[in-house]
């Protein structure tokens, strides 16, 4: 009996499935957690890096460049007022470009300090040079009075100053990036190690209580089903942990209840089998009797009542008239086919009974038997026979060579206006099989007759106009299915005057073997 999903309060305890979504949860809460947690530290740790060396990095650099434009500045007008040259005065001139592109990337870093040192470098710039350059180098063009040179290195000297507390400022904006960069480094560790210490501790959690909670009630179970399944039968089933465990506990031990019943039922079929095959044993003791009395007792009144009527013919033949004759024949005809169908049957019936060695033999020479057999009705009717290449059978020889035989024959027998052209082939087949196909010219068959051919004293023509018995496929099919085949007729092949093709399967001798083929011309 099954027990509904939410049938955990009849049996106790909590189920599986609120146990699992609560875990999953739980873990999904951990790691979201820790994901924003790491996501975070990376966040800063990007922002102090990008500080360090997208802002203060280009900082400091155009912080010297300043100084380095500064000096060379001061320097061309000291030159220019010592030789006259205008030449000297080239970096005084180009300064401003190369200074505001310097000064904008000191500027980029949006520290006041930083801007409060930049506006007191750009003033004393202006100072410098509107008391000190500009006066000096327009008295040098005009002839004029040069100011004093203590009043130029006074104000350069207030440049220099206000140069250097900017370079201090940018230096200790430096160090902070430094310092955010490190903590932001050890944050994001911290971070990380924490993480996957919460995340370590959520999954060995999870690991614990499955094992608690599922493992070991599923051990119990295990060995549980493992005594039912030595032989306890009495041994009463009963599962622990969550509901659904309870629930396959009920379940295997309904089985278990289940199973005790048919074994019982099975007890008495078996016994009512033995029975069975008891009397199946002395059936067929009684059918191989009545097979050696058919091949005997009942053979010997059939030769007597044709030879005494071919006796009676011969002797008063010259006294009795012709439908006296036609009468004779008549009972001699009938007493050889009835020996005929003797024969046959008895072959049949002896098919899986009278067992020869099983060998290994080529399927070449099983057809170069049935060949031999045959060589009268193949001389006779013309036949021409192709043999392709075939590999190696295990089986019993007279049996195998009988299913050629049989085909054969009937190629030989069942054709049409053309002599007969008889194909044997095989080719490897499915589940380690060789797939053997023998197909002819001759008169064919109806697809709906395709599995009546092969039931034993099935004919599909009158006997008057083909001969026979009407046991040879079904002596085919019982042959082939004995060595572990089948038989079939190819209907895709076959059809009224176009042909028959019947395959028929037979076991490899061995699958990881090498294939022998061997052929007859």
């Amino acid at each position: 009996m099954r027990t509904s999903p939410d049938s955990g309060a009849l049996l106790g305890g909590p189920s599986l499935r609120r146990w699992s979504l609560l875990i999953s949860v739980a873990l999904v809460v951990v790691l979201l957690g820790a994901t924003v947690a790491v996501l975070l530290a990376i966040g800063d740790l990007s922002r102090a890096r990008s500080r360090l060396l997208d802002v203060v990095g280009p900082a400091v650099v155009s912080s010297q460049q300043l100084g380095t434009l500064v000096v060379d500045q001061e320097n061309g007008v000291r030159g220019y007022l010592l030789s006259g040259s205008e030449a000297f005065l080239d970096p005084y001139r180009d300064a401003g470009e190369r200074q505001a592109a310097a000064r904008a990337t000191v500027e980029a870093t949006n520290d006041p300090a930083v801007l409060r040192a930049l506006t007191a470098l750009d003033g004393a710039l202006a100072d410098w040079r509107g008391d000190y350059a500009d006066p000096a180098v327009a008295a040098v063009r005009t002839g004029g009075v040069v100011p004093a040179e203590a009043l130029g290195k006074q104000r350069f000297d207030a440049v220099r100053a206000a140069l250097s507390a900017l370079q201090d400022e940018i230096a200790a904006q430096r160090a902070a990036g430094r310092a955010a960069l490190n903590d932001a480094s050890t944050r994001m560790a911290v971070t990380c190690i924490v993480a996957m210490a919460v995340l370590l501790a959520a999954v060995l959690g999870c690991v614990v209580a499955l094992r608690v909670f599922v493992v070991a009630p599923l051990g119990r179970l295990r060995r549980q089903v493992g005594t039912v399944a030595g032989g306890s039968f009495a041994h009463t089933v009963a599962a622990t942990g969550p509901t659904e465990l309870r629930e396959l506990g009920v379940d295997v031990d309904t089985m278990r209840t289940r199973i005790v019943a048919e074994l019982e039922q099975a007890r008495e079929r078996n016994a009512a089998l033995d029975a069975a095959t008891t009397e199946l044993r002395r059936s067929n003791a009684e059918l191989e009797q009545f097979a050696y009395v058919a091949s005997h007792d009942l053979q010997e009144p059939l030769r007597k009542v044709a030879s005494f009527c071919q006796l009676l013919e011969k002797r008063y033949g010259d006294q009795l008239d012709e439908r006296a004759t036609q009468y004779i024949d008549f009972a001699v005809d009938g007493a050889k086919r009835m020996q005929l169908l003797i024969n046959d049957l008895l072959a049949f019936s002896r098919v899986g009974r009278m067992r020869d060695k099983q060998v290994v033999v080529l399927a070449g020479d099983l057809v170069d038997e049935a060949r031999r057999n045959l060589a009268l009705s193949i001389e006779s009717s013309g036949a021409r026979i192709d043999v392709g290449p075939l590999p190696e059978v295990r089986g019993e020889v007279r049996l195998l060579v009988g299913v050629f035989q049989n085909l054969i024959g009937n190629a030989l027998k069942f054709h049409g206006d053309e002599p007969p052209h008889v194909r044997i082939a095989a080719e490897p087949g499915e589940d380690d099989t060789w797939w053997f196909s023998v197909s002819d010219n001759g008169i064919g068959i109806d697809e709906q007759y395709a599995e009546r051919i092969f039931v034993i004293f099935q004919r599909l023509h009158a006997k008057d106009r083909y001969p026979g018995t009407g046991i040879g496929l079904a002596m085919c099919r019982k042959i082939v299915e004995f060595h572990g085949g089948r038989i079939w007729l190819d209907t895709e092949a076959t059809g009224v005057n176009a042909g028959t093709t019947v395959r028929f399967t037979l076991p490899r001798v061995g699958a990881d073997a090498p294939v022998t083929v061997s052929g007859t011309p």
